[in-house]
């Protein structure tokens, strides 16, 4: 491809610049992401990061939320944005040659929100509907109650959207103060892809964000504790839904490659253990797969699954087994390139459009300080070895660490923790 390498440039108020050249396209995607999310507030404020987001899109000192949308639409552009625990993001794809409209907007957006108490008001009838949601969704939810179960106590385990009580809470002024400390140049890094030339981008970037503010809260982060359990809620169903889960590793760590390889071949793909044992061999469950969560101090490798009422039981036993299974017996050498192969090409076709590369550039620089070649990405995977996946299995699933969610209509199920023994 004919691709410049990537360039990294540091403005004058020290917001971080990453571009990257393809030019057998017409778009550009850029995205501005801000180096804090939900893992950065207190209990009090949850969902303080998430609300400010809402907020952005309501307005500025110069735009309605209503001028943002028009201006976007009549170039055809798409807008977006999401917070996750530890960053936001606010992004638009346009073409080529709509960049200088797209950073004007970007920049007003996360410079000059007007925070009027009349749109705030309303902002937050639309998050308590989008909390109900997540209680609606089962599939969410159990996720939800796994990961507060998980990292009880800790920022990490607390829902992204708050609570009904927590959003109920927010002021223009607690709003005003949260943005002022967190909105600050160091923690920003603005992240384009496209059909561009650096300098240009530069330039633009340059004259619209030079004057964000350097001065900001520092951050006090602490990592969490694990203590495993086991969670039975009971909600009228027509399907159960669980989620088992481990801790695994923080997103820098060594073993990572080897971690992904375990995750696809055990639930990451349609011939990974569990979607053949669980779903093709048994008709168990309609969806079962495994997934890793990594953060900056932190991980879980979790398997969800949605069964039966009446199969809860069973679905844990098989889970359980397969984990045993991998720390137990090496992998088969043709399974292990299956799960290499598998990981690589979808690595490669996720980054085959602008969007989806700048967001991975946005993120190597969050937690790595540096970009990492594709080829160096493909190396990592292709280096893991059937020892590496047994000592990393061995290393995750110990005994006594198995965290167990079940919501369903599962009335006076037990879950005795010798059940989930990995041992």
């Amino acid at each position: 491809m004919p691709n410049t390498p990537i360039v990294r440039d540091v403005l004058d108020n020290g917001i971080r610049l990453l571009t990257e050249r393809m030019t057998q396209v017409r778009s550009i995607s850029i995205g501005v992401w801000l180096t804090r999310g939900s893992r950065h507030e207190t209990a009090e404020r949850g969902g303080i990061a998430h609300f400010v987001e809402h907020m952005l899109f309501k307005g500025t000192t110069t735009r309605s939320a209503e001028d943002i949308a028009q201006a976007i639409d009549s170039i055809g552009g798409q807008l977006d944005a999401f917070t996750a625990k530890e960053y936001a993001s606010y992004y638009i794809k346009v073409l080529d040659e709509h960049l200088p409209l797209a950073i004007d907007i970007l920049s007003d957006i996360v410079m000059n929100p007007a925070f009027s108490a009349d749109d705030i008001q309303r902002e937050k009838k639309v998050v308590v509907e989008e909390i109900k949601m997540v209680e609606d969704t089962p599939d969410d939810l159990v996720h939800e109650l796994f990961t507060q179960g998980f990292w009880a106590d800790h920022p990490l385990g607390r829902p992204i959207l708050g609570t009904r009580d927590t959003v109920e809470s927010f002021t223009p002024d607690l709003l005003g103060d949260y943005f002022r400390d967190a909105y600050t140049s160091r923690n920003l890094i603005i992240s384009a892809v496209g059909n561009l030339e650096h300098a240009h981008v530069r330039e633009l970037v340059d004259k619209k964000f030079g004057s964000v503010p350097t001065v900001g809260e520092p951050l006090d982060e602490q990592a969490p504790t694990v203590a495993p359990k086991i969670l039975v809620r009971n909600k009228e169903l027509e399907q159960s839904h669980l989620c088992l889960g481990a801790s695994s590793y923080p997103q820098n760590h060594d073993d990572r490659y080897a971690s992904y390889v375990l995750n696809t071949l055990l639930g990451g793909s349609m011939s990974s253990r569990l979607f053949q044992n669980v779903r093709e061999k048994r008709g168990l469950a309609y969806a079962v797969f495994s997934g890793l969560s990594a953060y900056r101090d932190a991980g879980s490798f979790t398997i969800y699954a949605g069964c039966s009422n009446e199969a809860v039981g069973e679905v844990i036993d098989l889970v359980v087994e397969e984990l045993r299974g991998v720390k137990q017996a090496a992998v088969p050498d043709a399974e292990l390139q299956r799960a290499k192969d598998h990981l690589k090409g979808s690595l490669m076709l996720s980054l085959e459009n602008t969007a989806s590369r700048m967001s991975h550039l946005a993120r190597q620089e969050i937690y790595f300080d540096r970009q990492f070649g594709l080829d160096e990405t493909l190396q990592g995977i292709e280096r893991v070895t059937t020892k590496d996946v047994q000592r990393v299995a061995v290393d995750l699933f110990r005994g006594g660490s198995l965290s167990a969610t079940v919501l369903g209509n599962v009335n006076g199920l037990q879950i005795p923790p010798e059940r989930l023994d990995l041992e």
